[in-house]
């Protein structure tokens, strides 16, 4: 048995002092053609280098497997990132496309001729078209530029900035890129024009789309938005009816600030994340107060939703202290450079700023203390900041006299019934549809898409868990987690969730007011809405809530949010793409040959430096196709402008002849267009036709039992100058007409015949 042993050992020792001569798979192959003794024999004399080799091998083989699935993971990150990205940009540029062919369709774009092409600029979209044509005939850009700031062909005996007064950015923008593009040869200025509107607008739907994407952390929640989006267009935008407004320039730098101001509002995001959504939003607020002249007004109530999250401790003091600074260097960069625009200076979002920024100095423990003293603490906080702001604004107007907002002003007083005035401005702008409440058809639309209902669960749940969340953070002083788990269930914890839980409310309030509202309510539904339903942690929220223990409620979660949406998209596929299919086939009549008419004879007719009267909006028109003065433009944020409309629109009022010629002569008018759609109109509800609010204005009605009574001694100017008879023969004579237009030279000799 000794002898035995020893050559065991003999044999493993031998085997022990060769192993530096040989290679890896030579020691391999031997170990696999010895036998089973051998490795006995080796095990009883107690060789470390096999057991060695084997400890080796797990140690490797842990790490081996984490640097893979590290792999998997980063490629399949990297791929959903790669996918994502892409639906979202071919969703835009299917949007865009979507909407170059129903222009085409709608207006027979590219058979018409030039005269009729810009016929369907109507209103104040051709005052805006002309300018950017303007710019293109003029010799150097620095002289259309210079043109335009100080322009003296536009409105009788005025010479205006109206770079100031219209906000024309984006065409002096567009104009420049035109010449310095080479585009002169590639394609017409009108093609070039709206093409940069429609992409705009695909911009518009990428940021929706990449903010539910952001927000439910799937690509397919903003599939589901931009679906909705383009199935409630009546609803979300003007841009197929009027395509230069200013809003459809501004809002797609809002919806990128939005999407910007989503990521920036992130928890555990990179330093470079958080930089480049810091430059993002510094980019588009300033592009977005420079465009849009109410875009004070929106971001004052995107500033609202901040303010409540900082008060409420949702989100780092740091990040909203931020954005206020971008708020306030955008502000002061626009003052500068829209001329010292003053409205800025008194604007309601510069003063809650102020009040904010003072408030918070003052209350320096404000988010300290038991309940009770932080809800008195935050009560005062919230009188602070108003009464601060109000203040503000007061000092501002007495330094620097605003008359802009005061009609603004008014005009709320006699919205919301604190009181009445006869002020036909005031009352015109109350009969606008965009100032009245909407209709319910509208909700019909969004219930019928299926947005309504969902939005209003997920808003529900969304806010919910934020009011949880708020509790918590007054009652206990408990810090929100900043590492949140898909079983944790709390959506109301995310400050992004939060932010758009406000912003959907706010707007939504005045959406309710002000039919208007519904462009800058309806998309962000559609985003929200999308990222609800997509959302794992909603559903998980939820079932949290009901304490579900019968299936698991992450795995429940999980199917729910991939089958909901699938079934949404299916239904929306099944019942609205043959209808935006028949939408796109059909060939759409618009067209207007009156307008035509009278156009082509003010172009061949009319003598060298003539002025035009007539309502704003055709107005509009007249100065895109002819280049000619006119007396008025439908512009309302110029006080003196809209009291000039005012007087031209007493053509259509029960005054006498000589009084009409007196206000056109004080304009130097040369030419009276008359419509019959505003003189004889019918339309309009009774109370908001125009006669009917110049009648309330000059005192020449009466209210008896409910129904209003015309009184005057004198007939209806714009019926009584089509008979030809005297006086009204003495001032006037008609040059032309047609069924829709009357036009009158007004004399400059008056020959009285009776």
């Amino acid at each position: 048995m000794t002898e035995v042993r020893q050559r065991k050992e003999q044999t493993c020792q031998e085997s022990t002092d060769k192993e530096d001569l040989k290679s890896p798979s030579a020691l391999q192959k031997e170990c696999t053609e010895d036998e089973v003794t051998e490795e006995y024999a080796c095990q009883d004399a107690d060789i470390d280098y096999p057991k060695k080799e084997e400890n080796t091998d797990h140690q490797k083989r842990p790490s081996s497997r984490r640097s893979q699935s590290g792999r998997s993971v980063l490629f399949q990150q990297l791929a959903k990132l790669f996918f994502g990205c892409l639906a979202a940009v071919m969703s835009g540029m299917m949007y865009a496309i979507y909407l170059s062919t129903y222009h085409e369709r709608k207006f027979w774009f590219s058979s018409r001729q030039e005269l009729e092409r810009e016929i369907t600029f109507q209103s104040g979209s051709g005052v805006y078209y002309y300018y950017y044509k303007h710019l293109l005939t003029v010799p150097s850009f620095e002289r259309g530029v210079y043109e335009l700031t100080h322009d003296n062909r536009t409105i009788s005996m005025q010479t205006i900035n109206a770079v100031e007064h219209l906000s024309l950015y984006p065409e002096l923008i567009t104009s420049l890129l035109y010449r310095i593009t080479g585009s002169q040869e590639v394609i017409e200025p009108v093609y070039f024009y709206i093409g940069v509107v429609f992409g705009l607008q695909a911009i518009y739907v990428t940021a929706l789309f990449v903010s539910s994407w952001v927000m439910s952390g799937t690509w397919v929640a903003g599939m589901l938005a931009v679906a909705w989006y383009i199935i409630n267009r009546p609803d979300t935008t003007k841009v197929d009816h009027a395509i230069p407004l200013r809003e459809n320039w501004a809002l797609p730098y809002f919806s990128c600030q939005v999407t910007a101001l989503t990521g920036f509002l992130r928890n555990n995001i990179s330093s470079a994340t958080e930089m480049f959504c810091y430059l993002l939003i510094s980019a588009s607020t300033f592009t977005f107060i420079m465009i849009w002249e109410y875009s004070h007004y929106v971001l004052f109530i995107q500033g609202l939703a901040l303010f409540l999250l900082d008060s409420f401790d949702l989100v780092p003091p740091r990040k909203v202290a931020d954005v206020h600074k971008i708020y306030l260097c955008s502000v002061a960069l626009g003052y500068i450079m829209q001329f010292q625009n003053p409205s800025l200076l008194s604007s309601p979002l510069l003063c809650l700023m102020m009040g904010s920024v003072l408030a918070r100095y003052l209350q320096q423990n404000m988010k300290k203390g038991p309940l009770v003293t932080r809800l008195i603490k935050i009560l005062l906080h919230f009188y602070l900041v108003f009464t601060i702001s109000i203040m503000f604004h007061y000092v501002v107007k007495r330094i620097i006299p605003v008359n802009e907002s005061d009609h603004i002003f008014r005009f709320l007083e006699v919205k919301f019934g604190l009181n009445t005035t006869t002020d036909f401005i005031t009352n015109m702008l109350l009969c606008q549809e965009a100032f009245q409440k909407p209709t319910q058809d509208f909700f019909l639309r969004l219930t019928q898409a299926s947005v309504l209902p969902f939005y209003i669960l997920v808003l529900l749940v969304c806010l919910l868990s934020a009011v949880q969340v708020i509790y918590k953070r007054l009652s206990s002083g408990e810090p929100m987690k900043t590492n949140l788990k898909l079983e944790d269930g709390r959506v109301g914890e995310q400050p992004e969730v939060i932010y758009h839980v406000f912003h959907t409310l706010l707007f939504g309030a005045l959406a309710m007011v002000f039919e208007g509202m519904k462009y800058l309510w309806t998309p962000y539904i559609c985003m929200f809405t999308a990222f609800g339903v997509c959302s794992p942690e909603l559903w998980v929220t939820v079932f949290r809530w009901l304490k579900l223990k019968s299936v698991h409620p992450v795995v429940l979660a999980l199917i729910l949010s991939t089958a909901v949406p699938t079934i949404i998209g299916f239904s929306l596929w099944r019942e609205y793409f043959p209808r935006v299919i028949t939408e796109l086939s059909e060939l759409q009549e618009v067209y207007d040959p009156d307008t035509v008419e009278l156009m082509n004879w003010i172009r061949r007719q009319a003598p060298a430096a003539t002025v035009f009267a007539g309502s704003p909006q055709l107005m509009g028109v007249v100065k895109l196709c002819s280049g000619w003065t006119v007396t008025s433009l439908p512009l309302y944020t110029d006080v003196n402008l809209m009291k000039r409309n005012e007087n031209v629109y007493q053509v259509y009022s029960m005054r006498p002849a000589e009084d009409i010629y007196k206000i056109l002569t004080a304009y130097k008018a040369s030419y009276v267009i008359i419509e019959e759609a505003l003189c004889s109109e019918m339309s309009q509800a009774k109370g908001c036709r125009i006669k009917d609010l110049l009648d309330v204005a000059n005192g020449h009605v009466i209210y008896e039992k409910g129904e209003m009574y015309a009184f005057s001694k004198y007939g209806r100017f714009c019926h009584e100058i089509k008979m030809n008879y005297s006086p009204y023969t003495n001032y006037f004579t008609r040059v032309f007409w047609n069924l829709s237009y009357h036009v009158y030279r007004v004399n400059t000799v008056i020959s009285f015949q009776y």
